[in-house]
């Protein structure tokens, strides 16, 4: 399984972990069950240290569209994305669409060092309004764990 993820509705955050050649529909399930958990809004860690991808410059263009129309929804967390530098031209046309949400973003390669600005007070502020007062209405919803399928 290339790609696994969290979703923690009471700390508002969604990790997602690369772990293989990450395709697409990869993606595309992804951003489908954070939006299926209404958290685009979350905090959001991506460790892509042992991922990898042989994704065309069309199916870059196809996932950029679908981020800016989620970007166009003004729900978007905080994001900390893990890399090691030799990987970083591959994903470079995806963080630039990834940069141009209205929203703290930085790039890690060290994913204890990123969770750990993913917690610190100013970022956890930057958490739309919207999703910090569903805290209360969220208290008894699980944490919902999805990977995708090979």
């Amino acid at each position: 399984m290339p790609l696994h993820w969290t979703i923690d509705s009471q700390l508002k955050l969604f990790a997602a972990r690369a772990d293989g050649d990450i395709t697409l529909v990869d993606l595309n399930r992804m951003l489908d069950a954070m939006g299926g958990a209404q958290a685009h809004g979350y905090r959001k860690l991506f460790d892509g240290s042992q991922g990898d991808t042989q994704m065309s410059p069309v199916e870059f263009i196809s996932l950029g569209v679908r981020m800016r129309s989620i970007h166009a929804t003004g729900m978007m967390g905080p994001l900390a994305v893990v890399l090691p530098a030799n990987k970083y031209y591959l994903v470079a046309r995806a963080l630039g669409m990834l940069a141009a949400a209205k929203r703290p973003m930085r790039i890690f390669s060290d994913p204890d060092k990123a969770l750990q600005w993913l917690d610190l007070p100013s970022i956890r502020a930057a958490v739309p309004a919207s999703v910090t007062s569903e805290a209360s209405s969220d208290a008894h919803r699980p944490v919902e764990d999805r990977s995708t399928a090979s």
